[in-house]
């Protein structure tokens, strides 16, 4: 008869910061209906119980976290450990837009700073805890997917504060690879391009562009994203993703759109 603890270290454990919506809800979901135990965090306490009631049959556990704040993580984590005894995936999503249309002139430094200890610092922060705890468990390994967006290589006008935070996580993404590689830690970054979510809403019915111009673009189903996170995901920690783009294919983003 199988025992408790076999049966946690043959069931794959993954945290997913920002899963009371979008990316981080559809990433949830796709790991629990395909036998993941998922520890969904968040900042609101109902969107991450609507995120579990949406799979009533998975393993889902629900911590409320602001990922800005370095005693949430760590409750985060030790909550996980707690009930799934280890970790082996953390899908670094959290993250906000900020002001949208905002001239950098006019950004306010508050309105910076959440911007900054939303995205960088809270990812930081989460790949911190996770990091420990991979490289002290056994067996050791484990892995780390930001979600870095298209902004990571390209700005959208006016968007100071985001696309210089993504562009950050980029180097967060190749310094914790590189730190990780004795500890079986494997660190790779998803960068999206108009997903169909709330966040992205404003893409169909129009965006400003570089020219100046107002125009609709395409967007893409975010179930497509949750697919490739869990490609990745599911990879043996001798292979690693290190970065992925997926986008829609129409979308202004390669050339000159």
């Amino acid at each position: 008869m199988q025992t408790d603890t076999q049966a946690r270290t043959q069931t794959k454990i993954a945290v997913v910061t920002g899963a009371g919506s979008g990316i981080g809800r559809a990433v949830a979901l796709e790991l629990l209906r395909t036998g993941w135990s998922v520890t969904l965090a968040g900042r609101r306490a109902e969107a991450l119980e609507d995120t579990a009631a949406l799979e009533p049959g998975g393993s889902a556990l629900i911590v409320r976290t602001d990922v800005t704040r370095p005693e949430d993580v760590a409750a985060l984590f030790t909550a996980t450990v707690e009930r799934f005894g280890r970790l082996d995936l953390l899908f670094n999503n959290a993250g906000t837009f900020g002001p949208g249309g905002v001239p950098v002139e006019e950004l306010s430094y508050d309105a910076w700073r959440h911007v900054v200890d939303t995205n960088l610092n809270g990812a930081f922060l989460c790949a911190q805890a996770a990091y420990r705890l991979m490289k002290e468990q056994d067996p050791q390994g484990g892995r780390i997917i930001n979600n870095g967006s298209v902004s990571a290589h390209t700005p959208r006008p006016l968007s100071v504060a985001y696309t210089t935070t993504k562009h950050a996580l980029t180097g967060l993404t190749k310094s914790l690879s590189l730190d990780g590689r004795p500890y079986r830690i494997a660190v790779g970054q998803i960068d999206i391009g108009n997903a169909a979510t709330d966040m992205t809403e404003r893409m169909r019915t129009g965006a400003l562009q570089a020219t100046g111009e107002i125009a609709a673009e395409p967007v893409m189903d975010v179930a497509d994203v949750a697919r490739t996170v869990r490609h990745m995901a599911e990879l043996p920690l001798e292979a690693n993703v290190q970065f992925a783009t997926v986008l829609a294919t129409a979308m202004p983003y390669v050339g000159r759109g």
